[in-house]
């Protein structure tokens, strides 16, 4: 019931950037050519490391995936921040805005300190 940017895990002999096809395939039915490594967040109470990537879309059309219930684009004013799934996904979109015209992106490998209410 929350929204959330693609993501998985890897699968055996896959690289990084072949997952983040995959998953976005996997989940919101779209096609995607990977940019740039965008954030590397270790999650150490959870024990995950996190690659996120600035990609883009290869065509327009997307769909919600086996494995979603509903895929959207959003612009930056409509992202549904209170009902995102997970902190890290809000780390990503605030690291893309800071990184938007920049070719090279250096990867945020920190996670912010962010506040969440319930």
């Amino acid at each position: 019931g929350h929204w959330t940017i693609p993501a998985g895990f890897l699968e055996v002999g896959e690289t990084v950037e072949a997952g983040a096809v995959r998953e976005t395939w996997e989940e919101a039915r779209a096609r995607i050519t990977v940019d740039a490594l965008l954030g590397v967040y270790s999650i150490t109470r959870i024990a995950q490391v996190y690659l996120v990537f600035r990609a883009h879309l290869l065509e327009e059309a997307f769909a919600p995936g086996p494995e979603s219930q509903e895929a959207g684009l959003f612009s930056w004013d409509d992202i549904p921040w209170s009902d995102l799934a997970f902190p890290s996904v809000q780390w990503a979109l605030e690291h893309y805005k800071d990184a938007q015209g920049q070719t090279d992106v250096v990867p945020s490998r920190e996670p912010p300190t962010i506040h969440w209410e319930r």
